[in-house]
């Protein structure tokens, strides 16, 4: 055998199986196909390419044009006018890019991990493994013990509406639009939906979102979800709830898009944008790998079939990240990437979905792990609920940010942690401390007891914690 494993995917399940595959000991190979402008290498998937990375860079960049023109005169700062350099920030965004790009190709060199772009297939099953063709730049075959599927997802399209990536766009085509659109809409009030609207709207554009579903971030605790709701309508989102999408017209050569739908009450309207973003969901990404070859079976959705571990049904074959059941997350790509490496050499690695944290990057921040309140009404579990606003915060009013709050949910009886959701400033780092007294099977005490550093966002964590028991000594 060539190597010990191959991983097909440099994204942040498949780079980071790799690593920690290497550093126990195997010889690994990865093969990735995304590449730059030049034609060079690109590794780190969507999330890096595409997604997480420059949608963060551009949420800042928008954050910063919005503070500057509307947020500076209470901190007693002047500020004259104000003007937007797109391709200067867009060229920002991409540098950022390139350098996530950049400093996964360095951790390969480091770690000896064997890169070669290009696109993978399964060729064959061979004694003691798998072949794997290799086509594109690194032409190649070779042979391994072990694969990892990690090739992702990709943006589900309205069926008979095509991204053309200018007037119809997906997630990459909305990270590249060379001039600010004045009217845009968005089909899709999910996680990417919103970030991205957030984005144009700070720019400058006339943002109008539509969902299908009657209510608002329905995975999201109804007290977060409702408080966002109120704070990105106050900002300028026209967020339409309860749509019904009848037909949409791509636009001629410089014309709008057009769109008829149904409103919640039945009523049809139209609306015409001069950018549509469609954020409906994202479908896994197994085209061309061949599959079929191996024995490896995919269920009705299109998704790899894995157990628990995330083995498939062909000994030797694994899959991770987004072409797997489970949330579509990069950090849950990477924990499934790490776990398959350690039961390779040998350990006995978890992964708990329940303690994976969400975390939308919109201003307010929406973060949470573990369960929300419906949820537990659900269950008919018994359970207590404490929350703390940022307003009563001194960092969040010294910031000048105190929309929003920290809710923590814990059992009636034993006090342990169930769920903690925040929407507000940080709420990004705020939610890591949740994630790890979770982890620890902690009690909403445990938080409550623990000395924060003062003046903290993060106290808002313990008074939250000190609410379940009715005792918060700042509100």
């Amino acid at each position: 055998m060539d190597h010990d494993l191959i991983v097909i995917g440099a994204g942040p399940g498949g780079y980071i199986a790799a690593i920690r595959a290497a550093q126990l000991g195997l010889s690994v190979a990865c093969i990735d196909e995304w590449s730059r402008d030049d034609g060079g290498p690109a590794p780190g998937g969507t999330c890096t390419n595409v997604g997480c990375i420059p949608s963060k860079a551009m949420l800042q960049s928008s954050e910063h044009y919005e503070h500057i023109g509307h947020g500076m005169a209470e901190h007693g700062i002047e500020v004259g006018s104000v003007k937007l350099d797109l391709a200067r920030m867009l060229a920002r965004k991409q540098q950022v890019v390139r350098q996530n790009n950049d400093g996964i190709l360095y951790l390969f060199k480091k770690n000896k991990v064997k890169f070669l772009h290009g696109r993978a297939a399964f060729a064959a099953k061979v004694d003691g493994g798998f072949e794997i063709e290799v086509s594109g730049a690194d032409k190649a075959t070779l042979r391994a013990r072990h694969v990892i599927v990690a090739t992702g997802s990709r943006p589900r399209a309205l069926p008979g509406v095509e991204f053309d990536e200018k007037r119809v766009l997906s997630n990459t085509g909305a990270l590249a639009l060379q001039k600010v659109p004045e009217r845009m809409g968005i089909i899709g009030a999910g996680v990417i939906g919103l970030e991205m609207g957030s984005v144009w709207r700070r720019l400058g554009a006339k943002v109008t979102v539509l969902e299908a579903l009657p209510e608002f971030l329905g995975a999201a605790d109804a007290q977060v979800a409702k408080e966002a709701m109120k704070q990105f309508t106050r900002q300028g989102l026209d967020i339409q709830l309860g749509v019904k999408i009848a037909e949409v017209k791509p636009a001629a050569k410089n014309g709008p898009v057009k769109l008829r739908y149904a409103d919640a009450k039945g009523a049809e309207q139209t609306l015409e944008v001069d950018a549509l973003m469609v954020s409906i969901g994202r479908v896994p990404h197994t085209e061309g790998l061949q599959l079929d070859k191996v024995g490896v079976k995919t269920d009705e959705r299109g998704f790899v079939v894995v157990d628990g571990d995330c083995r498939t049904e062909v000994p030797g074959v694994w899959a991770i990240g987004d072409v797997v059941r489970g949330p579509m997350l990069a950090h849950k790509a990477e924990e499934e990437g790490v776990a398959v490496a350690e039961r390779l050499a040998g350990q006995k690695p978890h992964v708990d979905f329940n303690t994976v944290p969400w975390v939308i990057y919109t201003s307010p921040e929406i973060a949470w792990v573990g369960q929300t309140e419906q949820a537990l009404k659900a269950a008919g579990r018994a359970y207590k609920s404490g929350s703390f606003p940022f307003m009563a915060n001194g960092r969040a009013r010294a910031l000048g940010d105190t929309t929003g709050f920290v809710k923590m949910l814990s059992d009636a009886t034993t006090d342990e942690i169930l769920g903690v959701h925040v929407i507000g400033p940080m709420a990004s780092e705020l939610i890591a401390e949740a994630a790890v007294a979770m982890e620890f099977k902690a009690s909403a005490e445990d938080i409550a007891r623990i000395c924060h550093a003062h003046p903290t966002l993060s106290e808002a964590m313990k008074e939250a914690a000190l609410a379940t028991d009715g005792r918060t000594l700042n509100f």
